[in-house]
């Protein structure tokens, strides 16, 4: 794959494509605080590559929550609205390194563990949406991204084999799982998940701080 052309490329959102994760520690600070709880150290790390059902169960047993998923899904939606449609930023080099890949005729997807609207609101803000041939989304396939699913949902919506992908990803498990089923990965770094970087450096076919780093695919 690092010797050919990628003729399907997926790119996850937040962290990724996105510096949005920001975004998404302060909505885990606003959401706990408002119940009285300090967000745990761990909270964010733990979270990372579930989608956001699986996300919600998981906050709703470990701080006993009375509130329904459906109640923290809608909270949780409703403070990100703003930021992604006015306030979130491209990360480095990005939207030029999508644009080359168009030029070239590779097919863009994202996979994301996004909500769909928080998605759109980004994609269109920076006026990208209509350079990707697919959005598959985590909550389609019903599982995060420990699971290779949606970027295997992400392949035949590009009407791709997995090893005619690459993915871009910030987050470790999601780095092992599109590996696991034979694609190929380029590390992303993020501040958020800057405790994983040296393994998923050693993971990944390529590993860049930025986009403008990125490899001429």
């Amino acid at each position: 794959m690092t010797q050919q052309t990628a003729r399907a490329c997926i790119f996850d959102l937040d962290g990724t494509l996105m510096d949005s994760m920001g975004v998404w520690l302060d909505v885990d600070v606003a959401f706990l605080n408002k119940r009285g709880i300090d967000v745990p150290g761990d909270y964010a790390d733990e979270i990372s590559s579930m989608n956001f059902h699986e996300a919600a169960d998981y906050t709703i047993r470990r701080f006993s929550l009375s509130d329904s998923a459906d109640d923290l899904l809608r909270e949780w939606r409703e403070l990100a609205n703003h930021a992604y449609g006015n306030a979130v930023r491209m990360k480095p080099g990005a939207k030029r390194y999508l644009r080359a890949l168009k030029e070239r005729g590779a097919r863009l997807a994202i996979a994301t563990s996004s909500f769909p609207e928080h998605c759109e609101l980004a994609l269109r803000a920076h006026g990208i949406r209509e350079w990707f041939d697919a959005i598959c989304y985590s909550s389609e396939v019903g599982r995060g991204k420990s699971s290779p699913d949606v970027f295997l949902l992400a392949a035949r919506r590009l009407g791709a084999q997995p090893g005619d992908c690459a993915v871009f990803e910030d987050i470790l498990d999601a780095v092992k799982s599109a590996k696991g089923v034979g694609m190929a990965v380029c590390a992303v770094y993020d501040e958020a998940s800057r405790g994983d970087w040296e393994l998923m450096r050693a993971l990944a076919d390529w590993a860049i701080r930025d986009f403008r780093d990125a490899p001429a695919l």
